[in-house]
């Protein structure tokens, strides 16, 4: 489906960015821009800025950036059309239910296309499931006590030994090519087109926004692998979604239980706990850990009690911590994971042991605590230096505080004892990571690349448009030579010559994700900082001259090149902008 680009311009203009991002996470006003903690990466000081100005909003630290839709897009892993949907609705926008318009099928937007893609193929494995063929899979899933409420509220379905989804999706009118873009088809010289799932339980793997992403298949027999998942695709990234989210997320729970997988998740759901998530068949990652810490502030891990259980849940408590999640550990013992706990003891048992779960940094020196022998004075020294090197990790000095009085009574020593130990290590640390200066003195290197002074030129356009009439006899499009900066400036200097330029709709013009950084980058770039008006245009001009002799440069060096008198002609003129004299607007 597409909208034309009028009434995506007005959805546009109808949504401010700073109230749409303020509505997700809480910013602040700093200067004429507004900046919060970024909610892509692992920050601690507020490197995300939003500009009303310009609709953009950009991660000096992570590089992510964009307009009011990719926003939506990378927060809430919403297609462009969704986000289209989303603001229209949010700002009372009626649009059509369909439009074809201008645009051809080959145009069609390739994610939604996945995404119908993989809806249709969890339609025909949960279909499967309940016929005569596909009982083999639907006794698996009675055998673990599954009810048949639990079953469809997942969406649980089986995919045959003969990967007949293939033919069903063809017949359905999806191409080769859809099929394999969509992770559910592999093939070979041998073989051609066929399914990768065959022979296994069918556990849907959908997006925030509820949406069929991607599989995860379980084998029946011994095969190998047990678990297989649908590889990366446009829309399924492993590190980025967690299994049943968009159930936990509705929950509106305080708090989330992590689990290992699906099968824990599901077991856990049919007991009444809702708020239980996954990671799908990695380890939990810093981008799980993000989206986690959008919608709550603490989470419970209900990992496998066994030694790579353990393992994972320091691991994942970690990660947990740099986000500023208040992570603790579930105890599943006697039992190995939260499958087999529900179906022992119950769920009121369950319940008993989140109460009492254990903070998962005490749970982690505790497990370190097995390692060393207590009657031996030099294993206790290398337990509280362990200990120690751990808590001088923590960057926060309140929470370190904390941690440290915590744990300085559950190691028997003082308070007093065990700061010192950790500023000691913290010392250590420092002197560790300070980095190592070059013997020529030189600090830093000023940034000159050829792609920065397009990025500057685009950027200070931006932010003064109304200096355009006294640039323009001087510079155009034509000395932009790198894309996608020349599509870019021929656009922009466009609508700048007809009084409607928006860096914010630039970023539309392009559907892939590291485009549409690189074209937010070119209207965020970092100025000078300086304040008076003279400066700012001596620096502008310097930009222009600089900009305008690498044009000829890069023209002289290309295949239609320049003639040696066309080139110093060109040189000549170079130096009258050089008297150029720009008013920068108060």
């Amino acid at each position: 489906m597409y909208y034309p680009q009028e009434l995506i311009d007005e959805v546009q203009q109808n949504n401010d960015i700073v109230d749409v991002i303020n509505e997700y996470i809480p910013l602040t006003k700093k200067g004429s821009n507004y900046v919060c903690i970024c909610p892509f990466h692992a920050d601690t000081n507020p490197s995300l800025m939003v500009s009303r100005q310009k609709q953009l909003f950009k991660c000096f630290a992570c590089g992510e950036g964009g307009n009011v839709f990719t926003f939506l897009q990378k927060y809430d892993s919403k297609t462009f059309v969704e986000a289209v949907q989303t603001l229209a609705q949010r700002s009372g926008i009626k649009l059509p239910e369909t439009y074809t318009g201008e645009f051809s099928k080959e145009k069609q937007d390739k994610k939604l296309r996945m995404i119908e893609c993989n809806t249709e193929a969890a339609r025909y494995f949960y279909a499967f499931l309940r016929s005569d063929a596909g009982k083999v899979g639907l006794d698996y899933f009675k055998k673990r006590e599954l009810s048949d409420e639990t079953m469809k509220k997942f969406g649980l379905g089986f995919a045959d030994i003969n990967g007949s989804v293939v033919k069903y999706l063809k017949n359905q009118g999806f191409t080769d090519k859809e099929i394999l873009d969509s992770g559910l088809g592999t093939f070979d010289e041998r073989n051609g087109l066929r399914s990768k799932f065959w022979n296994r339980v069918m556990f849907p793997i959908k997006n925030q926004a509820g949406k069929v992403i991607g599989f995860g298949g379980r084998v029946l027999g011994d095969g190998e692998p047990k678990y297989l998942n649908s590889p990366e695709t446009p829309i399924f990234n492993k590190s980025t979604n967690l299994y049943a989210f968009d159930i936990a997320r509705a929950s509106r729970s305080k708090y989330f239980i992590l689990c290992e997988g699906y099968m824990d998740v599901i077991a856990l759901h049919q007991a009444g706990f809702n708020m239980a998530v996954a990671s799908l068949g990695t380890a939990f990652t810093p981008g799980q850990a993000n989206i986690i810490k959008r919608y709550a502030n603490d989470v419970y891990l209900s990992y496998d009690s066994d030694g790579p259980g353990v393992t994972a849940a320091i691991r994942a408590a970690k990660i947990c911590r740099e986000f500023g999640l208040s992570c603790k550990v579930i105890n599943m013992k006697p039992y190995k994971d939260p499958d087999e706990f529900i179906k022992n003891l119950g769920k009121e048992e369950f319940q008993k042991r989140i109460d009492e779960a254990k903070n998962a940094f005490i749970f982690e020196i505790g497990t370190l605590r097995e390692k060393y022998d207590p009657s031996d004075p030099d294993a206790n020294t290398r337990y509280d230096n362990e200990v120690a090197a751990l808590l001088a990790e923590m960057k926060d000095e309140v929470v370190r505080t904390n941690y440290i009085k915590a744990c300085a009574k559950e190691m028997g020593i003082s308070v007093d004892t065990l700061t010192n130990m950790v500023a000691k290590e913290a010392g250590r640390l420092r002197n560790f990571n300070r980095p190592v200066r070059e013997q020529s003195g030189i600090h830093e290197k000023k940034d000159d690349s050829k792609a920065r002074l397009q990025q500057l030129m685009l950027t200070y356009l931006a932010e003064y448009p109304s200096i355009y009439p006294q640039i323009k006899d001087y510079v155009s499009p034509d000395d932009f030579w790198e894309e996608p900066y020349k599509e870019v400036a021929t656009k922009f200097f466009e609508d700048l010559k007809n009084g409607n330029a928006s860096p914010a709709r630039m970023v539309n013009m392009f559907e892939d994700e590291e485009v549409q950084n690189t074209v937010s980058n070119m209207f965020t770039s970092t100025l000078s900082g300086v304040e008076d008006k003279e400066e700012i245009a001596g620096a502008l001009v310097d930009i222009i001259f600089r900009l305008k002799s690498n044009s000829l440069d890069e023209k002289r060096k290309s295949e239609a090149g320049l003639d040696p008198k066309e080139y110093m002609e060109k040189k000549k003129e170079l130096m009258e902008i050089r008297k150029i004299k720009i008013t920068i607007p108060e």
